[in-house]
């Protein structure tokens, strides 16, 4: 059964907070059929390579289906009143700020609001945080600044309508396709001009029409120098000024500093400030490059200042614009699932929002001040101040800071629970008690997006084995520990009313979330939802803030606030004297336990690595595909090399993906400390100082397989491949008997094998079969070798012999590392069409190969390798002429 006879039910993608409506149809048979929403506001039917590939992710592999108690499978009600009465002990013996939850923005609103109402209103205690402080604290804490609440002004049409569009430490087109997608589009219709601003140049660069390359965390004085220009020129807006207070008081900070910090020249400079200035209809995107910083929330306000000197907010095709890295990051703000906040945007240390909060809950006890943030949660944690520790959805042994520490903490905790789709992560393999969750497309219930815009997950797929919804293991807990009548929820539509009448409590102390024009709908009604963007009242359905002027202090008007540059806390010296920036990739996510399931997702970029710039790396005396050692204060890796321009001298980049699941010496929040942005308590991510050296192998090997391998040496990275897994490897020792090490390392002791050794040079090649089939194949040498990875990767069906070769046959073609992920496009493939086809731009590739025509995030790639071969195949045409 394929279910072409099965009817589409809307829902919205897993991943980023673009929040992409998907047409999801299931197949009869456990899977899935995926297709952009035509009609959702957010992608109008695009979708990314990530989303494209949602239908590779459901299956029961590496899937957690009971719960699990101290190594030992075991039954719901053992389990859930093994943590009701864990938690409880816990409290009665070291009070409620003893235990805490760690939360993630995977959450659909409905569990985080179960969540964060049991933590706050009935254990009693704010030490209830989420992955999301790691991506966009600073942006919520800039926005209280300046506007008195959380508040996103605009929405996905500004991108539209805007004449320029600024990406401040944003890699759009790899992070936020769609987005980026949309960007391009309002550029061919409306000429719009595209600057990027970053230290490293991205894949967002390919369309800019001016990319500074500032020097990293020197944002606040960049958007200093835009703001003095901004008044020295006249073109503050008098009348939008009335609506504000601090302005002079931020002009006199913005003065104070030196633009040359930024490391821009002076023509540069004024180049983009005569751009910003001259644009109305300007808006600027900022993300992790902007929140990542100890002084990320001045950097937040650094922006919103010019915004608001030019009342260039509120209106169509202008304004700040957050762009978020989860799907339900912004419910989490709005639920409160901070350990600084309330539901609906109220405030935990104002007395009256307590008051109100606690009535509506009929709760017992509200805490007084704000929680453990979550740097200072695992420093609590480390020291034996929690008790009891409950981790629902996210990974922080991997990706808080200084994460080799934050792993052992966890480890010593007295009882952590887990709750996830897989036991397969650094989190799970050190928790004492594991629950089963369902996921994305086995439960229902909402998400907000970057832009407001409300819209349900659905449930189309049976939740697997003993799998059950968040809401539900939360709230049986809650029943558990004593407060059945606050917990007992029928379904996430009973938790999404109470949530939306709740929100007219906020209203009436004047705050801008207010969804009580959903307070009253049924089950149906519920069921059936369109996406809607908030507020939702009697009076009002969405829309934009600000423009009327009025906003959420107490007097009503924003704040300018005083901000002045201070660079990253980490200074380069003698032992570390170099910058380490760190990020996403295009076709991967968080720490992969979804999209490394995909084999066309793990097809572009393999293997953990580092980029290096190649005078540095001359000065090093490294050389292309060398394994590289970097190390900073706190720890260290092993990462390949990548040769780029891209980077300035001085500097490194790492992506975050890998963990001890696919690259334990690759976990790069390991190499970074944890220091935070005293506002938002955000870590500073993306300017750690490292050291950098070649990894003195003893030998590197490549290994095909169709089992999953972990070898116990210095460096491995495995991914997978359309028929098993293909893995990286590299040891400081050398290894004697190859075979036996092979068959151990595979499991395949009893396996046909053919092998070939040449011990004076170092090198081994084996190939394992079991029957007709290739079960493995291991290549060793002495340094880096070249190999048709690729090709060998599809574990082919030919003779052992030409498997030892390490090539493809005379015959066979090898399209080579994929660029095109939605088409599965390799480069091999395009540089051939395009020497062959004599082909002179990447709309001519896209009609011949398809590459780049659906999400359009590879099309930087296709651009630059058409520059190359373009070039060199009309040069080849000349020269036989």
């Amino acid at each position: 059964m394929d279910g072409t006879g099965l009817p589409e039910i809307r829902s919205t993608c897993a991943y980023c907070g673009v929040g992409c409506g998907v047409l999801l149809r299931p197949d009869g048979a456990g899977g899935l059929a995926v297709r952009g929403d035509p009609d959702h506001p957010a992608n109008r039917g695009r979708l990314c390579s990530k989303g494209s590939a949602l239908a590779e992710t459901v299956g029961l592999e590496q899937r957690l289906l009971a719960p699990r108690a101290f190594g030992q499978d075991t039954g719901w009600d053992d389990a859930l009143q093994l943590v009701a009465d864990r938690f409880s002990s816990a409290i009665a013996e070291h009070g409620p700020d003893s235990v805490a939850f760690y939360v993630s923005g995977q959450l659909l609103t409905e569990d985080y609001y179960v969540a964060n109402k049991l933590m706050k209103g009935f254990i009693g205690s704010a030490n209830i945080d989420t992955n999301s402080r790691l991506c966009m604290a600073s942006t919520v804490a800039g926005h209280k600044r300046a506007f008195g609440t959380d508040t996103v002004p605009g929405s996905y049409e500004d991108l539209d309508q805007a004449d320029l569009v600024v990406l401040v430490g944003s890699n759009l087109a790899w992070c936020h396709p769609v987005l980026y997608q949309r960007v391009l589009a309002a550029r061919q219709a409306r000429g719009t001009k595209i600057v990027v601003i970053d230290p490293r140049r991205t894949a967002s660069c390919d369309q800019a029409d001016l990319h500074l390359a500032l020097a990293p965390g020197s944002d606040v004085a960049l958007f200093n120098r835009l703001l003095t220009r901004i008044h020295e020129g006249g073109h503050v807006d008098p009348d939008f000024l009335t609506h504000t207070m601090g302005v002079e008081e931020a002009l006199q900070a913005a003065r104070q500093d030196d633009p040359a910090v930024t490391g821009l020249s002076r023509d540069t400079l004024d180049e983009f400030c005569d751009l910003w200035i001259k644009t109305e209809r300007v808006v600027t995107i900022f993300s992790q490059g902007v929140n990542q910083s100890s002084s990320g929330t001045d950097k937040v306000n650094a922006i919103l200042n010019c915004h608001l000197a030019t009342g260039r907010i509120g209106r169509a095709g202008m304004g700040p614009f957050s762009v978020t890295g989860q799907p339900n990051a912004m419910g989490g703000r709005e639920v409160g699932g901070l350990a600084n906040t309330l539901a609906c945007h109220l405030d935990i240390e104002n007395p009256d929002h307590r008051s109100a909060v606690q009535q509506f809950w009929k709760a017992p006890a509200m805490p007084e001040r704000q929680g453990l943030k979550a740097v200072d949660l695992f420093r609590a944690v480390e020291t034996g101040q929690i008790k009891a520790l409950w981790v629902i959805h996210t990974n922080p042994a991997v990706t808080m800071p200084d994460a080799d520490k934050v792993r052992s903490a966890i480890a010593s905790c007295p009882f952590t629970v887990v709750s996830d789709l897989t036991d397969r992560t650094d989190t799970a393999r050190v928790a004492d008690v594991l629950l089963p969750a369902a996921g994305w497309a086995e439960k229902s219930g909402t998400v907000t997006n970057s832009d407001r815009t409300i819209s349900r997950q659905r449930a189309v797929l049976p939740a697997p084995g003993q799998a059950r919804p968040d809401w539900d293991i939360l709230a049986e807990v809650g029943r558990r520990m004593g407060w059945e009548a606050a917990f007992s929820y029928p379904s996430p539509a009973a938790i999404f009313r109470e949530y939306a009448a709740l929100s007219s409590v906020a209203s009436s102390f004047g705050k801008d979330f207010d969804i009580s024009g959903f307070a009253d709908l049924d089950d149906v009604e519920y069921a059936e939802l369109e996406p809607t963007q908030w507020p939702v009242t009697a009076r009002q359905a969405g829309g934009r803030f600000f423009h009327d002027g009025r906003f959420y202090h107490p007097d009503g008007k924003a704040r300018f606030v005083q901000v002045n540059h201070r660079p990253p806390v980490a200074k380069t010296d003698d032992r570390y004297p170099f910058i380490l920036n760190t990020g996403r990739i295009r076709d991967q996510w968080h720490s992969m336990t979804r999209t490394g399931l995909s084999p066309r997702l793990s097809a572009h970029l393999a293997e953990p690595f580092a980029e290096i710039h190649p005078n540095d790396a001359g000065r090093l005396g490294l050389s292309p595909a060398d394994l590289v050692e970097l190390e900073s204060p706190v720890g260290r890796g092993i990462f390949r090399l990548r040769l780029t321009d891209a980077v300035a001298p001085g500097q490194v980049f790492a992506p975050i993906h890998w963990t001890g699941e696919t690259a334990p010496s690759a976990r790069v929040d390991a190499l970074v400390p944890s220091v935070t942005d005293p506002v938002s308590g955000q870590p500073e991510s993306k300017a750690s100082v490292v050291s950098v050296q070649r990894m003195n192998a003893a030998w590197y090997g490549f290994a095909v397989s169709a089992a999953p391998v972990a070898p116990p040496v210095a460096y491995w990275a495995t991914a997978r491949t359309e028929k098993g897994y293909r893995t990286e490897l590299a040891g400081y020792h050398c290894i004697e008997d190859w075979e036996g090490t092979a068959r151990d390392w595979f499991g395949l002791s009893h396996a046909t094998a053919i092998s070939t050794a040449d011990p004076a040079r170092g090198s081994f090649r084996i190939a394992l079969s079991e029957g007709d089939r290739l079960a493995a194949a291991l290549f060793i040498f002495p340094k880096p070798m070249a190999l048709m990875r690729d090709y060998l990767s599809t574990l082919p069906d030919i003779a052992l012999e030409q498997i030892l070769s390490g090539r493809a046959p005379v015959l066979s073609e090898d399209a080579g590392p994929v660029i095109c992920t939605c088409f599965g496009v390799g480069i091999k493939t395009i540089i051939r069409t395009i020497q062959s086809e004599q082909l002179v731009s990447t709309d001519e590739l896209g009609k011949l190969l398809q590459a780049g025509t659906n999400c359009g995030s590879c099309r930087p790639e296709l651009s630059e390798l058409v520059k190359q071969h373009a070039v060199r195949a009309k040069n080849d045409v000349q020269h036989q002429l």
